[in-house]
């Protein structure tokens, strides 16, 4: 989802250049510019490093079109080259590195139609840790909630340039679980103990906004509580235990104003509207013609990472969790209960719709019982029951 904002961001960009007037305008397909799109961030971190290069898309279609084919390596200034591969719509290197400071960096890419690019020599910043994440419960615009703020300082008083992202995953606990499922076998309903988890999931899911903060103005270097991520608290996703990744990248000051141009135009509405920068350049060039307009920008950063877990009382100690997402009603004595279908184990509608996977067995006090939504009784329906290798209880 993060990539496909930024390339709507990124042909948002495209459009307004093209358009370069403020007065209603028709936008007509054959004026769209099909040019390429790097994505590239280049680590301290040992491991395999990723781009993505695409090219351009008409507000018609849904998601970018992979760059397929092409030569793309990085070289360094001590004689290295590292070489990256096609890998599931991205460019993987082929063997883990880190950048190393006091080297310099540059991408190189080759399309398949021959064209070439290239970046500037980029240095790796000063690498700067997290020193802590905090949760607090706070209210904004009228809405209590729970932020998520980061701290880190540079005492050298020379990172000033911060980005971050982050990774968030949290439990799920269907509500009406039973230990034993209901299965057809020769086409009765009966009764087995359960073979998987379906009571306790997770959900996953990564940041898709730009997050930039630099200390250039500050006496120091240090970033004091900035707000990464701010959660409603009726918002299902702090219902049970939480987790954030935050993931925090220095940067040098032309790889920020990139990305605050983009996060300026990101906000600014319309792309017909008074404040077009027009279309702006990052730090890659055609080689066979300066004049193409190359989208993107070669990042070469220090990166670091904090995590943070919480349970949904330990923010909130005093107010109800928010509700699960789907309906669930508790189960009640029969003839108290005129909302709930009750079904008979040789009842031909029980059968057929267990069959169909859409609903999920829940016993009564009696001899009859209910059928929920598969959501309410298996999270499998929806999400995954695989613990996260770093998931703390």
């Amino acid at each position: 989802m993060k990539k496909i904002m930024l390339f709507r961001v990124l042909l948002t960009l495209l459009l307004t250049s093209i358009f370069g007037c403020t007065t209603p305008y028709s936008y007509q397909a054959n004026e769209f510019e099909d040019l390429i799109v790097v994505e590239a961030t280049l680590t301290n971190q040992y491991k395999y490093q990723t781009i993505k290069i695409s090219r351009t898309y008409t507000l018609e279609e849904s998601t970018p079109k992979f760059e397929k084919g092409a030569i793309v390596y990085v070289t360094d200034n001590q004689g290295n080259r590292y070489d990256y591969k096609e890998d599931n719509n991205q460019y993987l290197s082929t063997s883990q590195f880190q950048a190393v400071t006091g080297r310099d960096y540059q991408l190189h890419i080759l399309t398949k139609e021959g064209k070439t690019y290239i970046s500037t020599t980029e240095k790796m910043p000063q690498e700067t840790q997290i020193d802590n994440l905090e949760a607090h419960a706070v209210t904004k615009n009228g809405n209590l909630g729970v932020e998520i703020t980061v701290n880190s300082t540079d005492p050298t008083n020379s990172s000033k340039y911060y980005r971050y992202e982050y990774d968030e995953t949290y439990k799920v606990i269907a509500p009406l679980w039973y230990y034993k499922e209901a299965v057809i076998i020769n086409n009765k309903i009966q009764l087995v103990d359960r073979t998987k988890e379906a009571r306790v999931c997770y959900l996953a899911q990564s940041s898709n906004e730009l997050l930039l903060t630099n200390t250039s103005k500050l006496s120091e270097d240090k970033v004091t509580n900035f707000p990464v991520r701010f959660i409603n608290s009726d918002d299902i996703i702090i219902r049970n235990r939480y987790s954030i990744l935050v993931k925090q990248y220095v940067q040098n000051l032309a790889a920020q104003t990139y990305y605050e141009t983009l996060q300026s135009i990101s906000n600014s509405g319309s792309i017909l509207s008074q404040t077009q920068p027009g279309f702006f350049y990052g730090n890659l060039t055609a080689v066979d013609n300066p004049n193409e307009k190359v989208i993107g920008f070669f990042n070469v950063s220090t990166y670091s990472e904090k995590r943070l877990f919480f349970n949904f009382t330990d923010i909130f100690p005093r107010i109800p969790s928010p509700p699960y997402p789907y309906e669930c009603p508790v189960p009640v004595p029969e003839d108290q209960a005129d909302q709930f279908i009750f079904y008979s184990f040789s009842q031909p509608a029980a059968i057929e719709l267990l069959k169909s996977g859409t609903k999920v067995y829940y016993p009564t006090d009696g001899p009859s019982f209910i059928l929920y939504d598969i959501q309410c009784g298996d999270c499998n329906s929806y999400a995954s029951n695989i613990k996260p290798s770093f998931w703390i209880d």
